[in-house]
């Protein structure tokens, strides 16, 4: 969960989200329930000829100003089997000068290559590029194309599922500069309806001079219906640069088999 990642803002008022690691995938199934609401994504594609779409908002809070996505649409297909295409075309708000309007794009592939068995975790690629779409006069976007090139693992265990990974950003905009990101979640299927989770992520400095953000997480998913969930989640950082992050969304699956 990528979730904001308001670079252009963070250039200029040094308190504003550095990066809050949104939108990745969310696979929804009798299986367990992976990326958002988190930070931290998973390695398992869409299914084959199968769609996902999600209407949610994202909110980081540091020093006194707020950086939202309010609202942000994803689509993701299961273009082939074990890969999936991603988009994701956020609003933007910026509380410190009130600028709103659409953030920066995010498109991307996700590509499994190793399978899960009974020993083996599965294991999958997932390069995101963010297209410069959002105002970043206003602090609403980077200015420039910028990528994250991610590496992710995952293993189930009964109603136990436990993924992470880490990955390289690449950002060559005035006053950022490439960093490392990692995170790892454990989460439990409590009831047929109810998943709960934890992760810690943590994020290098993106800019110039900046600091590192390690955060902890908690949150889930609660099944509406057997295609519709509703996802949240809370965190805060524990070190570095000091945020108070959420995400609450609606989540819309469906497909040929």
């Amino acid at each position: 969960m990528g979730m904001i990642n308001n670079h252009s803002c963070v250039r200029k008022c040094k308190w504003v989200p550095a990066s809050f690691a949104l939108i990745l995938v969310l696979f929804v199934s009798s299986r367990a329930f992976a990326g958002p609401p988190f930070q931290t994504d998973d390695p398992e594609p869409v299914g084959f000829r199968h769609y996902e779409a999600y209407l949610f908002s994202t909110f980081d809070r540091a020093s006194g100003a707020t950086f939202s996505q309010v609202p942000a649409i994803e689509f993701n297909w299961g273009a082939v089997p074990n890969l999936q295409v991603h988009l994701i075309v956020p609003g933007a708000y910026l509380s410190a000068n009130g600028a709103y309007g659409i953030g920066d794009a995010e498109f991307g592939v996700k590509f499994r290559f190793v399978q899960e068995s009974a020993n083996r975790p599965q294991v999958g690629a997932f390069p995101l590029i963010e297209l410069p779409t959002g105002n970043s006069r206003l602090g609403l976007g980077n200015g420039q194309v910028w990528a994250r090139l991610p590496l992710w693992v995952q293993k189930s265990y009964g109603p136990w599922t436990s993924y992470g990974g880490a990955g390289y950003q690449i950002n060559r905009a005035p006053g950022m500069k490439d960093s490392l990101f990692a995170g790892w979640l454990l989460q439990r299927q409590m009831t047929k309806r109810l998943t709960l989770g934890t992760e810690t992520y943590h994020q290098e400095s993106q800019t110039v001079g900046g600091r590192q953000s390690t955060f902890v997480d908690a949150g889930g998913y609660y099944n509406v219906r057997q295609n519709l969930s509703l996802l949240f989640m809370a965190g805060h950082t524990v070190t570095g640069e000091r945020h108070t992050v959420g995400y609450l969304g609606l989540y819309y699956t469906w497909g040929r088999s």
